[in-house]
């Protein structure tokens, strides 16, 4: 990493919460700032059907390329931004081989969208416990049998009429149990 303040680096920029896109707009238009606004689209199941997802990959902070000394203020005040990441009175620059390979993985994985966007899928394993939150076994809860990844299908073993039950459902249709973090 250089040290010349008149060169463009990277850095961390906190937005307003769930404003990261509307941040990242505003700062496009501005001359001299580059930036990288990394963000997950996946489907969800809800109590009222399948449902596309947009979220931030940084919930509430997005990735700015300017020279320092020039752009500081410009950015710090721009609509959605809530100010630059800092430690005391410095304002420590993101590596240029971060948001490289952030980025190469970004567009490796997904090119139908964006390249900012990465699409993801969700994961199911046999022996979850999940419950069908849509149509008319809504409300029902199971345990995953088998996954039918071809066609975006699971099939559960419910409590149905008295007995066990081995059903067939869209893999959408499933609200899934919330993960601990790794």
């Amino acid at each position: 990493m250089s040290s010349d303040p008149d060169e463009a680096r990277w850095y961390c920029i906190k937005t307003q919460p769930k404003r990261e896109h509307i941040a990242a707009g505003h700062l496009r238009e501005q001359e001299g700032v580059e930036v990288f606004c990394p963000r997950l689209r996946y489907k969800k199941a809800t109590r009222r059907g399948k449902v596309w997802w947009v979220e931030a990959l940084f919930p509430g902070y997005i990735l700015g390329r300017f020279v320092l000394k020039d752009c500081e203020r410009l950015v710090t005040y721009s609509q959605g931004v809530r100010g630059l990441v800092r430690f005391g009175n410095v304002i420590p620059p993101v590596a240029d081989e971060f948001v490289d390979v952030l980025r190469s993985e970004m567009h490796a994985r997904d090119e139908e969208i964006d390249e900012e966007t990465l699409t993801v899928a969700p994961q199911i394993d046999v022996g979850e416990e999940v419950e069908v939150a849509s149509g008319p076994l809504g409300g029902f809860q199971g345990k995953v049998v088998s996954v039918l990844p071809a066609k975006d299908r699971v099939k559960v073993l419910l409590d149905f009429l008295g007995q066990p039950q081995v059903v067939e459902v869209d893999l959408f249709s499933l609200l899934l149990p919330r993960r601990p973090l790794p």
